[in-house]
């Protein structure tokens, strides 16, 4: 199956390979060159931390606490 590169270096990647590879749009790819000069494409796998169901929810918190206040209720600390 063959694809044109672009001018700006991009190709589409054919529908059967996507389907079969289960790449959706968005989904980052990876590449990579064997010794012989084969040319690989894997659809990126995300790690445990990536995946998680709280992933999104990443960077949003806000708190009124400092720093110490919560590391001291992160130690189980009571005043």
């Amino acid at each position: 199956m063959a694809a044109t590169v672009t001018g700006k270096g991009q190709v589409t990647i054919p529908k059967p390979i996507r389907d079969r590879l289960g790449i959706t749009p968005g989904m980052k790819v990876a590449f990579s060159v064997d010794n012989d000069g084969r040319a690989f494409i894997e659809k990126e796998v995300k790690t445990p931390l990536q995946s998680s169901r709280f992933e999104r929810l990443r960077g949003t918190a806000t708190t009124s606490l400092s720093t110490d206040e919560i590391m001291a209720l992160t130690r189980g600390e009571t005043d």
